[in-house]
């Protein structure tokens, strides 16, 4: 969308005052004028901007945040019924896509330590760095064509769960099971390659 560009670099533009009544600017919005939303983007950015930096740490992560936020604020914005204010409401967006944030690079940190534990990829006990790609690509090669997809678009890409699912055309739940399987084949060869070292 036009209206949500600006996020990118820091610091964010300064807040726009706030037109008299934005309640009409809301409900023109609201019937889809693009132009009134952009006053409210305008209006609210830095602070979302900002709000999403205190959650985050990351400028570039609190930019992508703000920027979700308005787009979900823009679609969902035929069903605000002014029980609060727009800002308000708005941060309520913010914070939660900030969260979610910050649980999906946790469960993703999570999910990685565990498979470098029991799977590594990159490096193999008793080979130099010179064999370790190799290994990992003959680990790689053994696994089903949508096994190893999921392994590098989650894993290499560092894709999220939703997006590797939508670059494979996949429900969420399917890709989970590919790479769970995935997860379990990478286990088993890599014991195998032990078990053959000792």
């Amino acid at each position: 969308m036009a209206m949500l560009t600006g996020f990118e670099g820091a610091p964010p533009a300064p807040v726009v005052a706030v037109p008299v009544d934005e309640r009409q600017v809301i409900a023109r919005a609201q019937r889809g004028d693009t132009a009134a939303f952009r006053v409210l983007v305008e209006s609210h950015r830095a602070r979302a901007y900002a709000l999403a930096l205190r959650v985050l740490r990351s400028g570039a992560d609190a930019e992508e945040v703000a920027q979700d936020a308005f787009v979900k604020a823009w679609a969902a914005l035929p069903t605000f019924r002014g029980d609060a204010s727009f800002s308000t409401w708005l941060h309520r967006i913010v914070w939660r896509r900030a969260l979610d944030r910050l649980a999906e690079a946790k469960a993703r940190r999570r999910r990685e330590e565990a498979v470098a534990a029991d799977t590594p990829l990159h490096a193999a006990p008793d080979h130099d760095r010179g064999e370790a790609e190799p290994f990992a690509e003959r680990l790689l090669e053994a696994l089903s064509p949508q096994q190893r997809a999921a392994v590098v678009l989650f894993y290499f890409e560092d894709r999220s769960i939703a997006q590797a699912a939508m670059v494979m055309g996949l429900p969420e739940n399917t890709f989970k099971t590919h790479l769970h399987r995935a997860r379990a084949a990478l286990r088993e060869a890599w014991r195998q390659q032990r078990s053959e070292e000792r």
